[in-house]
């Protein structure tokens, strides 16, 4: 495993799986989770991880994105990344995730806008770390 030059640190923990707590330890961050009834749980009120791990992921790669767009000088009045995270099974039996990114770019060209998803992807640390390892499908709205 190569080492990495840390630039930030986080911690939570989790207690009581998909339908306990999920806290920061500086406190600022506290979630309730529910198991979603398509996966047999009562459902509820909480969030779960696929939901947590769809904001991060959309979170982190819209920054990504407008990183780029500076780097390469395209005006960007806007953007909104919608992720859809999808917990299944594989050929195999074991669980998975896939992802879909979708780019909402209003004022770019389409392929300009393609562009600059497909170079977020090239450089969003969630992006890097799915990579070859989930299914990840980026698309326009």
């Amino acid at each position: 495993m190569s080492s990495i030059t840390p630039l930030y640190t986080t911690t939570v923990t989790a207690h009581g799986g998909r339908e306990g707590k999920v806290e920061s330890a500086d406190g600022h961050f506290k979630q309730t989770l529910s198991m979603p009834k398509s996966l047999g749980g009562p459902g509820g009120d909480g969030t779960n991880p696929e939901q947590l791990f769809a904001a991060g992921y959309s979170a982190c790669f819209e920054s990504a994105l407008r990183l780029v767009a500076r780097m390469q000088k395209i005006a960007l009045t806007d953007a909104k990344i919608t992720a859809t995270v999808t917990l299944g099974k594989n050929e195999a039996g074991k669980f998975q995730l896939a992802v879909e990114l979708v780019g909402d770019l209003p004022g770019l060209a389409p392929d300009v806008a393609q562009g600059l998803m497909t170079a977020a992807h090239g450089v969003c640390p969630y992006s890097e770390a799915t990579r070859n390892n989930i299914k990840v499908d980026l698309r326009l709205a």
